[in-house]
């Protein structure tokens, strides 16, 4: 295992937030994994020894709020890490990636996360926050490592799994429990975007400050009801 908690080689992995102990949405977490090792034929420990092992790792590394990493790889070797997390409370600015992602099927959340990293890095570098990845169709898929939630003709709405978007959890909780659309979204529709929010487990809901240099609207209030649903629905 490298020093900053990651396993040698590839597999899979989950990201999680947690909150005074308490891993957030962890049996949404625990199924994304298990739908992801069925896959690429990874094999897991069972659910008992993983929450025994979460609890006592919590336990033992307590922060107040902390990213939790879960990984499993192709040998049959897991681990966990936990590290304090500092919240993305400011809106993020966000360019275009340049480069189209060919995409095929649903993508996994594996390791290594390099080329998840190195879009964010070019973003970075240009003075931008985040990227918005476009598909080989031309539709936008997600942040390099976020989901999208996008205000369009005053409706909200994400991009669907099919046109190449990773199933955040905390995409499935804005899908299932408030009023978003779920539909391809086309490049020439990014001038239209009038609100956003970068969707994780860890961010929750970042307002989005402008893309492209175009500022956006912020949406407050609705922000403040994705955080009380998220919490709400979330621990445990």
């Amino acid at each position: 295992m490298s020093s900053d908690g990651w396993l040698i080689g590839s597999g899979i992995f989950e990201t999680i937030k947690t909150v005074d102990g308490s891993a957030w949405a962890l049996s949404r977490h625990m199924r994304r994994a298990l739908n992801s090792a069925a896959r690429l034929g990874i094999t897991l420990p069972s659910e008992e020894v993983l929450r025994a092992s979460i609890q006592d790792l919590l336990i033992a590394e307590p922060h107040k709020t902390g990213a939790l990493r879960v990984s499993f790889d192709s040998e049959g070797n897991w681990a966990a890490f936990h590290n304090a997390y500092v919240e993305k409370v400011d809106p993020a600015r966000l360019s275009v990636e340049e480069e189209v992602q060919v995409i095929s099927g649903t993508p996994l959340k594996t390791f290594p996360y390099s080329h998840r990293l190195d879009i964010l890095n070019r973003a970075n570098a240009k003075g931008y926050d985040e990227a918005i990845v476009v598909n080989s169709q031309n539709k936008l898929c997600e942040g390099s490592v976020t989901n999208l939630l996008l205000k369009i003709d005053d409706t909200w709405c994400t991009p669907p799994i099919s046109d190449g978007v990773l199933p955040g959890v905390m995409r499935a909780l804005v899908v299932e429990y408030l009023s978003v659309q779920v539909r391809s979204i086309h490049v020439d529709e990014i001038p239209q975007i009038q609100s956003a929010f970068l969707l994780s487990s860890l961010r929750i809901a970042q307002p989005v400050a402008s893309i492209q240099g175009r500022e956006l609207t912020q949406s407050d209030g609705f922000a403040a009801e994705i955080r009380a649903m998220a919490l709400r629905t979330s621990v445990g």
